[in-house]
């Protein structure tokens, strides 16, 4: 099974490139002869992407949870600019 694909040949067999990151995993384009892009199936993008814990949790472990901050906006108006 392929999984390193040259440009032009991804551009001629594009159906088949998908097919193959569909089934057989993550598939290389490359340009030159050099790695330029990996095309991942919709299932692997998601699991990629996905959050690992949630966010409240997250927030929850920091090392700055239960600090207080001073959340008041400053009154500074910015500065003068002549236009």
């Amino acid at each position: 099974m392929k999984s390193i694909w040259p440009m032009q040949e991804a551009r001629n067999r594009l159906s088949h490139l998908l097919h193959q990151a569909a089934t057989a995993g993550p598939q290389t384009i490359t340009m030159r002869g050099r790695p330029a892009a990996v095309v991942l199936s919709a299932e692997e993008y998601e699991r990629l992407t996905r959050p690992s814990t949630p966010l409240l949790e997250f927030f929850q472990q920091s090392p700055l949870y239960g600090v207080e901050m001073d959340r008041q906006r400053s009154k500074d108006s910015g500065r003068d600019v002549a236009l």
